[in-house]
């Protein structure tokens, strides 16, 4: 089964469209410029025309960002030395900017599961935000990053996104990874934006499922009526590019258990998508499922359902691998998070009650 529209790929990269503390998962942080060069350009090397077009980036920020090749002339990977000309069309992607403000570190017990000097992979538990914003500025993952990284450059300057280059809801658990240099941050970031990165997560939906597999197409964007939602505007008229793909991994009647695949890393896009083909997210208060979709509403099932809402009071996402290339030594990772117990519980209760049926 599909749902799509055909539609281009967004040209452009996908910057966060809510507020810090409403980003959703897979949301990633670079930015994506497009450059093209006066006809009167006089003969100017690449890094230099790029340090004087660009705002809040370093020389050693832009060799950086070639050096991953994420800077093209023409569509073509160039080198720093190259002397720009007239017309050039330049384009580069970036990890996003730090955003305004001081974080202050502190000490957490941080779930890492590798690290090198190059980059972290952090197990982030349901319930802690991934970086300051209003009513959230201690506790965060980035609280407790700057203090972990604080002799480091990127975490030095108490930036308010030290390493990130993506992000997951707060309510989401799951791996995250972290950059801890510049080059580090610019090698994910066009990885990102490429989509070479392998992502999966483990979804649990309401309703029957008739097909093993899918792929749901469709922009994804503010949604006009409630600014904390995202909309799906199948027609392209707003929002950016997305595509999911999902595969049932159980049935349990009711709802199904689904490992969803992300090739491009939209704003609550599992979310979106999965309430827009009539499967919300069990326990998803934002996108409705958070109430009792299938089944009658009544009685002991009724009563089994609220228990399950109490066992798991949030989404049912789970960031659960990660692969991507290292990018220092150019080799193939690969990282896999176990279930967290809220989830696991839920699952039981579900596989229980399917075999009493």
């Amino acid at each position: 089964m599909e749902y799509f529209a055909e539609l281009p790929l967004d040209p452009v990269g996908n910057g966060p469209d809510l507020e810090p503390d409403e980003a959703g998962e897979g949301d990633e942080l670079y930015e994506h410029h497009r450059i093209v060069a006066d006809r009167g350009q006089e003969l100017l090397r690449l890094d230099k025309f790029l340090l004087n077009r660009l705002a809040n980036a370093s020389r050693t920020k832009i060799q950086d960002a070639i050096r991953a090749e994420a800077v093209q002339v023409n569509g073509k990977v160039t080198k720093p030395n190259y002397r720009v000309r007239p017309a050039d069309i330049i384009t580069i992607t970036l990890p996003e900017p730090p955003r305004t403000g001081k974080v202050v570190p502190q000490e957490m017990a941080l779930d890492i599961r590798y690290e090198d000097a190059d980059l972290l992979i952090v197990n982030k538990p349901a319930g802690m935000v991934v970086h300051p914003a209003y009513g959230n500025w201690e506790g965060t993952l980035v609280n407790g990053l700057a203090y972990h990284l604080q002799n480091l450059p990127t975490g030095r300057n108490g930036e308010i996104r030290p390493g990130l280059v993506h992000r997951i809801d707060k309510d989401t658990s799951g791996l995250l990874v972290i950059g801890k240099t510049e080059w580090a941050m610019t090698h994910l970031s066009q990885q990102f934006f490429h989509h070479t990165i392998e992502r999966s997560y483990l979804a649990l939906a309401w309703g029957r499922f008739d097909d093993d597999a899918g792929t749901v197409r469709g922009h994804i964007g503010r949604s006009l009526r409630d600014r904390k939602v995202q909309a799906v505007y199948p027609d392209g008229s707003q929002g950016k590019h997305a595509v999911t793909h999902y595969r049932v991994l159980q049935r349990y009647g009711p709802v199904t258990l689904l490992e969803c695949r992300l090739e491009t890393g939209r704003t609550h896009q599992i979310r979106a998508h999965m309430q827009h083909i009539g499967h919300p997210l069990f326990s998803d208060a934002t996108y409705g499922g958070d109430r009792i979709r299938v089944g009658q509403s009544t009685g002991t099932y009724k009563a089994f359902v609220e228990n399950c809402f109490a066992l798991m009071p949030r989404q049912a996402l789970h960031a659960r691998s990660l692969g991507l290339v290292h990018p220092s030594t150019g080799e193939r990772l690969f990282f896999e998070a176990e279930l967290p117990e809220d989830f696991t519980a839920v699952l039981a209760k579900w596989e229980a009650w399917a075999a009493a049926q």
